[in-house]
C-alpha cells in the first residue's frame, strides 16, 4: 500500500470542506426561500383562515382599476358595518357585479376573499416558493424524490387556486 502525499491529503480534504460548504449554502437557500413564501402567504391567509375578530360579509364588485377592483361591503348576519367602498386585489375576482365572499382586513378597507378560493388564492407563494425549492432540490443537493414531491406540491398548488377563482 502506497501512503498519499501530504499535498494530495490536504486536496481531498479541501474538496470535502467545499462539498459540506455547497451542501450548507443550498439547504440555507432552500430554507431562505420557503420562510419567505410561508412568511409572504401568512400575510393574507391569516385574514381568511382567522375568523376572530374579522368581519366578514359580501363584496359586490363595482368596478375594477389595473390591479385592485372596489365595491360596497355588506356584513354577514348584520354583525360589522356596512361599508360604501372596500378593495379586493383584482386578481380573484373576473368581473363586475359579481358578489364575492370576504373578511375585512382589521383597521383597513382592504378585504380577502374567503372560502376555499381565498385559502388557495392566498397561498399561492407558497406553491411558487416549493416550485423554485424543487429545482435547487433536485439540481443542487441530489434530492431528486424530495425534488419532485416539493415541485408537486407547489404546482397543485398553483393549479387547484387558478381552478377554484
Amino acid at each position: 500500500m502506497v501512503k498519499r502525499s501530504r499535498s494530495r491529503r490536504t486536496a481531498e480534504g479541501a474538496f470535502g470542506l467545499l462539498l459540506l460548504g455547497k451542501v450548507l449554502l443550498l439547504s440555507a437557500l432552500v430554507l431562505l426561500v420557503l420562510t419567505a413564501g410561508v412568511w409572504t402567504s401568512w400575510k393574507t391567509a391569516q385574514h381568511v383562515m382567522l375568523t376572530k375578530g374579522r368581519e366578514h360579509g359580501t363584496m359586490t364588485v363595482s368596478a375594477c382599476g389595473e390591479t385592485t377592483c372596489t365595491g360596497p361591503f355588506l356584513p354577514k348576519d348584520g354583525q360589522g358595518t356596512v361599508r360604501a367602498k372596500v378593495t379586493i386585489d383584482k386578481s380573484v375576482t373576473h368581473r363586475t357585479g359579481e358578489q364575492i365572499p370576504v373578511a375585512v382586513e382589521p383597521g383597513t378597507s382592504t378585504v380577502v376573499r374567503t372560502g376555499l378560493a381565498g385559502v388557495l388564492h392566498a397561498w399561492i407563494p407558497l406553491g411558487g416558493a416549493l416550485l423554485l425549492v424543487a429545482l435547487v432540490l433536485a439540481g443542487g443537493l441530489r434530492l431528486r424524490r424530495t425534488a419532485w414531491g416539493a415541485g408537486l406540491a407547489g404546482g397543485g398548488l398553483l393549479v387547484a387556486a387558478f381552478l377554484t377563482l
